[in-house]
């Protein structure tokens, strides 16, 4: 009951995971369904979320079941593909029940990826709808990874300049301890470098200007510049995530899974939670372990989250491939 084994995420019960992608345009989608409704929390630590419904995760508001987390690109635009989640679960059936209809809950967080692809093509009520469509009437097992979905114009590495960045993408990594299970689903678009949490080798990030193979070290950069240290393309970088469980957890301590995992970000990506991101994790709990269960205490379903979040935003990189003249992990490897 002690080892912590990985498993698909896809094998965690009461949810499942489609993508939209557009790879000429370096966008998509990515949406997470619970059918049956899960209780979500969310934690926002960036400093430039584009986000939808996150209040009402709020464990003082009256909403206790989310339907879907879509996770888009297209900065602010993109909150429209959340609009054709909810009108395909609506009609399917899925969602709040209001009387004369069913109101999906749909929460949804965006990255930027505008200034990558095509800034005039943005996921929207067609991507959200074809997401939807792909998480439940597809196969999706195991989900795909790398440049796909809502990581398709993902980059990371930017505080040098957006022609010394690299690719980013989306990551999804699971693993389960006795009965529980516990997933974590991340498109990496991040300010900063991303760094294998147990080594602190560079993973991607930001490469050197002589020949562009060496990943440089953002913060040592960022020390030596110190009062002169310029942050290019402001407000322009987001790691979006989204953690799923089979625990059974109230919104309050969604929530608190939801602020212990951050600190994946704090392990994996340097720097993070800056000025330029808009970091964003929602949790979502199916409630689906079992009634014979061992009820597992909060701090160690969080630690689990963590290291499951931290595989996922590890996994977004080194999946990615190379698109519109930006490498990735494989080609500098």
């Amino acid at each position: 009951m002690g080892s912590l084994n990985p498993i698909f995420i896809t094998d965690i019960a009461g949810f499942s995971f489609g993508h939209t992608t557009d790879r000429e345009a370096a966008t998509g989608c990515t949406v997470i369904v619970a059918a049956e409704g899960a209780t979500g929390g969310v934690d926002v630590r960036g400093g430039a979320p584009a986000s939808r419904e996150t209040d009402l995760l709020r464990p003082e508001n009256t909403v206790e079941q989310v339907h879907a987390v879509c996770l888009s690109g297209g900065s602010a635009f993109g909150l429209e593909a959340a609009s054709g989640v909810a009108r395909e679960l609506e009609a399917r059936g899925i969602g709040l029940d209001v009387g004369p209809t069913r109101v999906p809950i749909v929460c949804s967080s965006c990255l930027f990826d505008l200034a990558f692809g095509d800034a005039h093509t943005r996921p929207g009520l067609d991507a959200g709808i074809a997401a939807v469509r792909a998480a439940l009437d597809g196969d999706g097992y195991p989900l795909e990874e790398g440049s796909v979905g809502a990581g398709t114009g993902a980059t990371v590495g930017k505080l040098l300049g957006a022609e010394r960045a690299m690719k980013g993408g989306l990551g999804a990594r699971a693993y389960e301890l006795g009965a529980l299970r516990v997933g974590a689903v991340a498109a990496v678009n991040a300010c900063g470098n991303v760094v294998d949490p147990r080594t602190l080798a560079p993973i991607a990030g930001a490469r050197d200007a002589a020949d562009g193979s060496t990943i440089v070290d953002i913060e040592e950069g960022m020390l030596a510049s110190g009062a002169g240290l310029a942050m290019p393309l402001d407000r322009t970088n987001t790691t979006i995530s989204c953690i799923v469980t089979n625990a059974r957890l109230t919104k309050a301590q969604a929530t608190k899974v939801a602020q212990i995992a951050a600190d994946a970000y704090a392990h994996v990506i340097r720097p993070t939670h800056t000025t330029n991101d808009g970091d964003t994790i929602y949790v979502l709990a199916s409630g689906t372990i079992g009634d014979d269960a061992p009820d597992y205490p909060l701090d160690l379903i969080a630690l689990v989250a963590t290291r499951a979040l931290e595989a996922a935003l590890v996994a977004g990189c080194t999946e990615a491939e190379g698109l519109h003249g930006l490498p990735a992990h494989r080609d500098l490897s």
